[in-house]
């Protein structure tokens, strides 16, 4: 690593504060760790090489971003049909999910910077392949599915190996801060993205949508050009890393299989994001403009989660704050359906994505302290399964319940049952609301 401070996180459990004595000049610094509200950028100073993972992940996603507004307009153009738009979606998660469990697989048995450096050349290329394809005149939709199923594989093998590199840049008790600065580059690239591609593609055209995407690469290519090598921690004589064994090995731990099963929780009983079309008329008498707010509300609540985050780095109980967010998840969608004042179902909305992103904080800080490295990378292809799959089961179940019932019954229903399933989880597995991150046990 590029400085001193770089070193491989330790899985050690670190005994609590005060056992011991403490480095006077330690004081100034736990200080102000109690008074921080703002996010904590203590990553950024102590590793360079997260700094320029961060920065050049930021970028990309932005890029991204464009990309997935230009494709779907380009569909649209093309075809004329909401349907074969919907397609995108599809052409999207199936790879995703199908190849996320792989990619994690490979994550730890590869050295993971050449496989994250591998995988984003190959989306930057399948990006300027579309620019080329598109400035060439090739005007069948089926080309643009091909490549954005290749390049959601290409995401399947990025996404573990990128998240399983953190807990080795940074040490065990700054991930809590590393994972909130990383949540607000989703929320970003997910908020700004799809707005400057809607700018691009209105005066420069698709091509050059595709092509800024895939420069945007660069960033964070160089970012993992200079990362150390990354190779998984194995114990001599271990059999090759297989997706059969990460699923046995989450199995038998308890409290990593909760961070999946309380995400569920939210995702699949709570998510009312295929009713805001319906919801926007029916409650508060708007149009697309509106369903477009619904849409950004929880987004703008995310990135506030990453922004106001200093907090977080104090908390020790992570299981218990995984249970009290998803229930605050549950409970903010509920008062969501109770609404019909625009400003008062945004804030709600907005307060539901805050939950979320503290949520996501500390599911993942547990996975990457609790697990071992060998195991890190399949742990992460599972996420990303989760986070792929569970919300679009959660599309499904709402739109479902609410043919049957009404729109109201589904968010004010699916809310309370969120919260009355992840403490049902939370009393039934006691172990995990006693979860301690100075003491992590998977």
């Amino acid at each position: 690593m590029s400085e001193q401070a770089e070193q491989p996180a330790q899985t050690t459990p670190v005994p609590p504060s005060g056992a011991g004595g403490a480095d006077p000049g330690e004081g100034g610094a736990a200080a102000r760790a109690r008074g921080r509200i703002f996010a904590d950028l203590t990553p950024f100073r102590i590793s360079a090489d997260y700094r320029r993972l961060w920065f050049g992940n930021m970028v990309s996603w932005v890029g991204s971003g464009m990309t997935a507004l230009a494709i779907s307009l380009q569909v649209y153009d093309l075809t004329g049909s909401s349907f074969y738009v919907g397609l995108v979606g599809i052409f999207t998660l199936v790879p995703l999910v199908a190849f996320g469990l792989y990619g994690g697989a490979i994550a730890d048995t590869v050295d993971r910077r050449k496989l994250g450096l591998y995988s984003a050349l190959g989306s930057a290329v399948l990006s300027a392949v579309l620019s080329a394809g598109t400035f060439a005149g090739v005007a069948d939709v089926w080309f643009l599915y091909a490549v954005i199923a290749l390049q959601s594989i290409c995401q399947a093998l990025n996404g573990p190996a990128r998240s399983a590199m953190i807990p080795k840049l940074l040490p065990p008790e700054h991930l809590p801060a590393a994972n909130a600065l990383n949540s607000m580059i989703m929320t970003t690239g997910t908020l700004v993205g799809p707005m400057l591609g809607g700018l691009v593609v209105g005066f420069a055209g698709y091509r050059t949508a595709y092509l800024i995407d895939a420069i945007t690469f660069a960033a964070s290519l160089y970012a993992m050009w200079r990362l150390p090598a990354m190779l998984p921690e194995r114990a001599a004589g271990t059999k090759r890393p297989s997706v059969m064994e990460g699923l046995r090995f989450l199995a038998t731990r308890p409290n990593l299989r909760m961070t999946f099963f309380s995400d569920f929780c939210a995702m699949i009983l709570a998510h009312p994001r295929a009713l805001f079309p319906a919801v926007a008329v029916l409650w508060y008498g708007g149009d697309a403009r509106t369903t477009g707010l619904l849409v950004a509300a929880p987004a703008i609540g995310a990135l506030l989660g990453g922004v106001f985050s200093g907090w977080q780095g104090r908390v020790h109980r992570h299981g218990l704050a995984v249970l009290i967010s998803v229930g605050g998840w549950g409970a903010a969608i509920a008062a969501f359906g109770l609404t019909r004042q625009l400003w008062l179902g945004l804030f709600m909305l907005a307060v539901a994505g805050f939950s979320d992103t503290v949520s996501m904080v500390f599911r993942n800080t547990m996975m990457q302290v609790a697990a071992p490295d060998e195991m890190r990378g399949r742990l992460q292809g599972v996420f990303i399964v989760v986070v792929a799959g569970g919300p679009r089961l959660g599309d499904f179940l709402a739109g479902t319940v609410a043919d049957l019932t009404s729109p109201t019954v589904m968010v004010v229903g699916g809310g309370l049952a969120c919260v009355l399933a992840v403490t049902v989880l939370g009393v039934s597995r006691r172990s995990f609301a006693r979860y301690d991150a100075r003491w992590p046990a998977a």
